[in-house]
C-alpha cells in the first residue's frame, strides 16, 4: 500500500481537503497518514485536531510548531520549529508521498522537511495569487519543491508550468472544497442556531472572517475598526464572526473582534472555529459573507451567497459575479454590503458559476495519488522552459 501523508495545520485547509482525506481512507491501495500541526493543536484557535478525530480520522503525528506569538519573529521561529518537527515525523512515518495544500507557513515547513528527506510532494492549489499577503511567495516556493501539482483552474495550471514545472506533472482538477456542495449535508438553520447557543441567524445575517494582510503596513487596528464601524451601520443584522488565523498580527485582530463582540452580545457572536459542518451550513443560511478570507472567493459563490471582499489580501484571484470588492474603509464596506443585499445581486445568485469548477476535484486527486509514479526516480526533474516566441 502507498503511504500518503496529508499535512494539515488549520481549520480551513482541513475543510478543503476533507473529501480528499475521505477518498484516500476509502481507497484499498492507499494508507492514509495525517500529520496535524499549527492551529489544530492550539486551544487558543479551537484545538481543531479534535474535529479531525470526531470525523473518524486517526491523527498519525502531532507536530507542535506554533509559538504563542504573532509577531514576524514568532512566525519565523514557528516555521523553524515546524521544519524540525516534520523532519522527525516523516522519519517515523516514512510516507511514499506528502500532500500539502495552499500557502500557509506550516505548509512551507512541511515541504522543506519532505524535500530534504527525498519524499515526493503533491501540492494542491498552486499557481494562485494573493498579492496582499506573503502567502503568495510561500505558495510558489512550495510549488517549486513539489513533484506533482493539482491546480484549481487552467490559468493556475499555466502559472505553475511558467514556474518551470513539466506540464505532464500539473493537473487541473478544480477546487476540492467545492465537493462539499455536492456531498456534505448541511444543518438546518434551527440546528445551526442551537449549536451556537441559540444565537439567531434571522436575516439579515452576516458571516465574517477577517485575516491580517501580512504585506500591509500600519497595523490592523484601522482596518478592523473600519469593518466593525460598517457592521454597526446594519443595526438589525446578526453577525457571526470566526477568529483570524495564526498569522502575523492575527492575535491582535482577535482581541479587537472579541471586544467588539463582548459589547454586542445580542447581535454579534465570535467563535474560535465553526468547524467544517457548521461553517458550510452557515454559508447556506447567511445573507452575505464579509471579510478577506479565500473562502469568500472560492466556496461562497457555489453556495449562492454574495461576498463582500475587503482590501487587497485576495487580489489576483479570479472572481465569480457574486464577489464584490471594496476598499478597507467603513463607507466602502457599507456600500458593498448594501449592494450585496440589493435586488440586482440577489437576482443573479441562482446563475452564478464559480471559476473554480463544479466539484469532483477530490476524486480526481485521489485517483492520481493511486497511479502516479513515486519513489526517488521522480524527484530529479529538468526545468521546463516555455516555448520561445521572438
Amino acid at each position: 500500500m502507498r503511504k500518503v501523508c496529508v499535512v494539515t495545520g488549520s481549520r480551513a485547509e482541513y475543510g478543503l481537503m476533507y473529501w480528499v482525506l475521505r477518498g484516500i481512507a476509502d481507497a484499498p491501495e492507499l494508507d492514509l497518514q495525517i500529520a496535524a500541526t499549527g492551529m489544530h493543536l492550539s486551544p487558543e484557535f479551537g484545538a481543531t485536531a479534535g474535529t479531525i478525530e470526531a470525523d473518524g480520522f486517526t491523527i498519525s503525528e502531532r507536530v507542535e510548531s506554533l509559538l504563542s506569538s504573532d509577531t514576524a519573529v514568532g512566525v519565523a521561529k514557528s516555521i523553524g520549529l515546524g521544519v524540525i518537527g516534520f523532519a522527525d515525523a516523516f522519519a517515523r512515518l516514512a510516507p511514499d508521498v506528502v500532500v500539502v495544500l495552499g500557502d500557509r507557513f506550516e505548509v512551507l515547513a512541511a515541504a522543506q522537511a519532505a524535500l530534504v528527506a527525498k519524499i515526493p510532494i503533491a501540492h494542491i492549489h498552486g499557481g494562485e495569487t494573493t498579492e496582499g499577503a506573503f502567502d503568495e511567495a510561500i505558495r510558489h516556493s512550495v510549488s517549486k519543491m513539489a513533484t506533482y501539482h493539482f491546480t484549481a483552474t487552467k490559468d493556475f495550471r499555466r502559472r505553475v508550468i511558467q514556474l518551470g514545472e513539466s506540464p505532464e506533472r500539473v493537473f487541473n482538477v478544480g477546487a476540492p472544497g467545492l465537493d462539499h456542495v455536492l456531498q456534505t449535508e448541511a444543518l438546518s438553520r434551527e440546528d445551526l442556531e442551537a449549536s451556537l447557543g441559540g444565537f439567531s441567524l434571522a436575516a439579515p445575517a452576516f458571516l465574517v472572517t477577517y485575516h491580517p494582510a501580512t504585506l500591509a503596513s500600519g497595523g490592523v487596528e484601522a482596518p478592523v475598526a473600519a469593518l466593525t464601524k460598517a457592521l454597526d451601520r446594519f443595526p438589525d443584522a446578526h453577525v457571526l464572526i470566526t477568529k483570524s488565523n495564526a498569522d502575523t498580527d492575527g492575535r491582535r485582530v482577535n482581541e479587537l473582534l472579541q471586544a467588539y463582540a463582548d459589547a454586542r452580545p445580542d447581535s454579534v457572536k465570535l467563535v474560535d472555529s465553526l468547524g467544517q459542518i457548521r461553517y458550510l451550513s452557515a454559508l447556506r443560511h447567511v445573507s452575505a459573507v464579509i471579510g478577506n478570507s479565500s473562502s469568500g472567493i472560492t466556496e461562497a459563490p457555489s453556495f449562492g451567497v454574495p461576498t463582500v471582499n475587503i482590501g487587497d489580501r485576495q487580489k489576483g484571484r479570479p472572481r465569480a459575479e457574486s464577489v464584490l470588492d471594496c476598499a478597507e474603509n467603513a463607507d466602502a464596506i457599507e456600500a458593498a454590503i448594501r449592494q450585496a443585499l440589493g435586488d440586482e445581486v440577489q437576482a443573479r445568485l441562482a446563475t452564478v458559476r464559480s471559476p473554480y469548477g463544479g466539484g469532483g476535484a477530490s476524486g480526481a486527486i485521489v485517483e492520481h495519488l493511486r497511479t502516479l509514479p513515486l519513489g526517488e526516480g521522480v524527484l530529479a526533474r529538468p526545468f521546463y522552459d516555455l516555448p520561445h516566441h521572438p
